[in-house]
């Protein structure tokens, strides 16, 4: 360990890696703001945090059977050209489970009646912790698959998630508070979980979509809702004045 603290490329990857970590953590961040946005407050808060600590224990446990995880990405079965490992199963099951539930929360928030939402905020912590569990399965192989081909020590990968997971628990109340404020900004997430969920099965079926792709079209849309946001506040200012 002091030999790394000493070594530039360590602290060179370290850098690198953390930055990786945050903007893939990214794709978890939406997706708990999301699932959490229904639940009263209170819950909000303690999901949100259960579902971080279980996205760190993950990554922590994929990270100590590094052996086990490069297994994950050799082929267990071919179906014409195409060879399929463990990873990619993992992969193509995550992107369905997005695709699905965000087709469903899109359908709710524009057919949901006032009753449903009402429902919705009753339903059981535990069944929103057991889709944190699943989806937080799914990115920590992703984030960490990606993590070994670009360190080579289990220290700087270690510290890196610690880093990036620092960050996603700071900014996950805000997240989840602004999205709960502005519904449009709920709309844009669930589109941002339709093309993660499209990614994921991409990359399940060896077409790879490059993140840079997907994370810059997110951040134009934010930002075009962020202008958005203060329209309607100054609107809404204006109206209060008369």
């Amino acid at each position: 360990m002091p030999a790394l603290l000493s070594n530039a490329n360590a602290w060179a990857a370290l850098v690198t890696l953390t930055a990786l970590e945050i903007v893939l953590g990214i794709d978890n961040l939406v997706f708990i703001a999301v699932l959490t946005a229904r639940l009263d407050p209170k819950r909000a808060r303690r999901a949100r945090g259960i579902g971080l600590a279980f996205a760190f224990v993950f990554r922590v446990l994929l990270l100590s059977s590094l052996s086990w995880i490069m297994g994950m990405t050799r082929p267990v079965f071919a179906v014409s050209e195409f060879a399929f490992s463990w990873r990619d199963i993992i992969l193509i099951a995550g992107g369905l489970f997005l695709l699905a539930k965000a087709t469903r929360d899109i359908h709710a928030e524009v057919e949901g009646k006032e009753e449903d939402v009402a429902v919705a905020r009753r339903q059981a912590l535990i069944a929103i912790i057991l889709q944190l569990v699943v989806i937080d399965l799914v990115f920590s192989i992703d984030s960490i698959v990606t993590a070994v081909g670009l360190a080579d020590d289990l220290e700087v990968m270690i510290a890196a998630v610690v880093i990036a997971m620092i960050v996603m628990f700071v900014a996950a109340d805000p997240v989840g508070h602004f999205i709960e404020a502005h519904p449009t900004t709920k709309m844009l997430a669930l589109a941002f979980l339709l093309l993660i969920g499209a990614a994921l099965l991409g990359d399940g079926f060896h077409f790879h979509i490059p993140r840079g792709y997907i994370y810059s079209a997110m951040a134009f849309a934010a930002a075009v809702e962020t202008f958005n946001v203060l329209a309607r506040r100054k609107r809404q200012k204006r109206k209060s004045r008369r």
